[in-house]
């Protein structure tokens, strides 16, 4: 059944991060009143929503009492109390994706099981409940170095991960329950971005091509159309499809992958929602992925993923020698170049790389774009007072 939108209609959104505040500006334009969850009053969606609460997404009673609240509940990170989401949905209560879905997600471990009984190419891993257990391991001869360690719960933007190149390097190990896997001879890392209605229509956005900052572990910039051949990018469309399918997602699924180094593709891990990796579709695609997940939440029919402009995205970054109050260096300067579409998220405090805004750049041919992000790169830096 469609579900319908009024002007009274109230969107739950947990979490109020850049995700939030992003989705919250698309839900505006079909004027729909948008409640955020957050325990930060001064977080990027609490200016932009109609109605902000302060609780954690953690506390079972928080949530439920926000779930109450409202039409629908939607998130803008998957990291929930999923028992008050269980609570919520006995209640009667919409809540997309679905808590069991998110359950799967959640837990690395899980994933991992969930591509290996689906067939989803993926590294090969074993599971481990502390770090003496891998160390005894590879003592013992049946783990050998290099390997990549996850913690199962809780890690995001780099954190929670441990690339263990040696024995030597094994206090550098996280302690919790872990995916170890394999280490790919990686080419190239990309993402798809899957969308999926509750009618079962998928439609999948361009592949883009990830550039990693190696001191942060997080995303630098990435490029769309990726710098992969066409049958590639078709076998990566097919491989989101299956997984989004068969995870019975209603929403969007950002699946990263891997291309190694004989051109094969494996899928490192997904989230069900909307993703750094999409953050150029705002300007460079016909439908935003923050559109596309309200459609697809909606149950409305699925937008149009055709690529308008070849497009380069740029993260910024706390500079790494600077905390504390924000001031942004270069905006003049970059705004002058044509086709710079510049975001600030609205975060008073910054810090070693954290997480500030984009800029997305657009141009005719992507070597034209990615020059002019090389300008943007070099020129605008976020630093404190």
């Amino acid at each position: 059944m469609e579900q319908l939108v009024t002007s009274d209609f109230r969107l739950g959104i947990i979490a109020g991060g850049q995700l939030g505040k992003m989705l919250v500006l698309a839900a505006s334009n079909w004027d729909v009143n948008t409640y955020v969850l957050d325990d930060d009053a001064h977080c990027p969606a609490a200016p932009a929503c109609t109605r902000f609460v302060q609780g954690s997404r953690h506390s079972f009673d928080d949530v439920v009492a926000f779930g109450r609240m409202v039409d629908m509940i939607t998130f803008e990170i998957e990291d929930v109390n999923i028992d008050a989401l269980r609570a919520l949905k006995a209640e009667g209560r919409r809540i997309v994706p679905d808590p069991e879905t998110l359950a799967v997600i959640q837990d690395k471990g899980r994933q991992k099981d969930f591509y290996a009984a689906h067939g989803i190419p993926t590294a090969p891993y074993s599971l481990y409940e502390s770090s003496a257990d891998i160390r005894r391991a590879v003592a013992e001869g049946r783990l050998v170095p290099p390997f990549v360690q996850k913690l199962r719960l809780g890690g995001y933007d780099g954190k929670g991960v441990a690339v263990i190149e040696s024995a030597d390097q094994l206090a550098a190990l996280l302690e919790g329950p872990s995916v170890v896997e394999q280490r790919i001879d990686i080419a190239k890392e990309i993402s798809i971005i899957a969308a999926r209605n509750a009618r079962g229509e998928v439609r999948c956005f361009p592949a883009v091509e990830m550039v990693f900052d190696a001191r942060a572990n997080l995303v630098d910039r990435l490029f769309c159309p990726a710098g992969i051949p066409d049958h590639l990018q078709a076998d990566a469309v097919r491989l989101a499809t299956e997984l989004v399918t068969a995870l019975d997602l209603s929403g969007l699924l950002a699946v990263e992958m891997f291309v190694d180094t004989a051109g094969a593709l494996w899928v490192n891990e997904v989230a069900p929602r909307a993703h750094n990796s999409g953050h150029h579709s705002i300007e460079s695609v016909i439908t935003s992925q923050f559109e596309q997940q309200l459609r697809a939440i909606f149950n409305f029919p699925l937008g149009s993923t055709r690529l308008k402009m070849p497009a380069v995205m740029v993260n910024l970054l706390g500079e790494p020698d600077c905390s504390g109050a924000v001031r942004y260096e270069g905006m003049t300067e970059c705004m002058g170049v044509d086709g710079v579409k510049i975001h600030l998220y609205g975060k008073t405090h910054t810090r070693p790389f954290r997480k500030m805004g984009h800029v997305t750049v657009m141009a005719p041919t992507l070597e034209e774009a990615m020059e002019k992000a090389s300008v943007v790169k070099q020129t605008l830096k976020v630093r404190s007072w």
